[in-house]
């Protein structure tokens, strides 16, 4: 069977380019200590991805990325009471606001520079609102060619016609296109849509996955994206 040559690379935003966990934690209250806010951090990033599931089980359509944090979050006080009254209204809001405006990690602006500069298309395909990829790409400084997002779509990741859809409306066939992603469940679903996959591997996603079955799943699995355009010449 002939290779067929990657001509797009379709990144994940949130955990895999952008380190929501640092933009998070600084804007909950401080008295709650490093520790006890990381976690909350991470239980609330895991309760949003159930959130999105069950709507995705359930054939509802995608809901602003906005109303399923605050939601969560909601749920998540009522579930960690000693926390509870340390957020009201303005807190809350607070950090719903700051995931418009999250960091890149370090390793991620020259992948994508190096990558554009070898003459792949890069996008950003990712579940949320198109106003929020646009702030992200603001406050982060990455640039790609387009933004796709669920709710432009119509539909989540990793829903099957949601890879097709976002392939078809770009011209490009699965076998030309690879999915950038720090989540198994994005890079399964590309999978099952003929796409090839690299998974970067982010502390702060997934941490719940067994990382030696995840490592078999993928075409390349990496620690961070420094090898990112190398790996990619090669597939």
């Amino acid at each position: 069977m002939m290779n067929t040559k990657i001509n797009a690379v379709f990144f994940d935003f949130m955990g895999t380019c952008l380190d929501w966990h640092s933009g998070t934690v600084q804007v909950f209250p401080p008295t709650i200590g490093d520790s006890e806010k990381s976690k909350l951090a991470l239980e609330w990033r895991h309760d949003y991805f159930d959130a999105n599931a069950a709507r995705l089980a359930s054939k509802q359509p995608p809901e602003d990325i906005d109303i399923t944090l605050h939601t969560t979050l909601d749920a998540l006080l009522e579930k960690h009471p000693e926390y509870k009254d340390r957020f009201d209204k303005q807190t809350k809001d607070r950090c719903i606001t700051a995931w418009h405006s999250m960091p890149a990690w370090p390793d991620v602006t020259l992948a994508i520079e190096k990558l554009k500069a070898a003459g792949y298309e890069v996008f950003v395909f990712a579940n949320g609102t198109p106003r929020l990829q646009l702030d992200l790409c603001k406050s982060s400084g990455l640039k790609f060619d387009m933004l796709f997002s669920s709710e432009l779509l119509g539909v989540y990741k990793p829903a099957p016609e949601s890879y097709r859809k976002t392939l078809d409306l770009v011209k490009v066939d699965p076998q030309a296109a690879v999915m950038v992603a720090a989540h198994a469940y994005d890079t399964r679903g590309a999978k099952e849509a003929g796409m090839k996959t690299v998974y970067i591997h982010r502390w702060t996603d997934d941490i719940n996955e067994d990382m030696e079955i995840v490592k078999g799943e993928n075409d390349f699995f990496l620690e961070d994206m420094m090898d990112l355009p190398v790996v990619i010449s090669q597939m």
